[in-house]
């Protein structure tokens, strides 16, 4: 993929970007992040550098959030894949000696 220019729109503020991404991908993430500036920045105001970096704070936090969700889940299916292998091993085992 070749890097190109896309212009979006974050927060009510044109942002020209330069990126892989499509046109789509970018103006869907620029949805997801305009809409957390609302969340977190007064109504009716215009947003404020304080705001961009408020909304940016609370999406890591999402992000870190669901990244211990996933390692979690993670360590719980290797154990659980360890303990299926250690089964059928005896399972194995049982069956060789007879």
């Amino acid at each position: 993929m070749h890097r190109r220019s896309v212009e979006v729109i974050v927060a009510g503020q044109k942002v020209k970007l330069v990126s892989t991404a499509t046109d789509d991908e970018l103006r869907a993430l620029a949805a997801i992040v305009s809409e957390r500036v609302e969340q977190v920045a007064p109504r009716g105001r215009p947003s404020t550098p304080q705001a961009l970096v408020l909304a940016a704070m609370s999406l890591a936090h999402d992000l870190e959030v669901e990244r211990g969700k996933r390692e979690a889940l993670e360590r719980k299916a290797r154990d659980s894949v360890r303990r299926m292998l250690v089964r059928v091993d005896q399972a194995l085992e049982g069956s060789a000696e007879r």
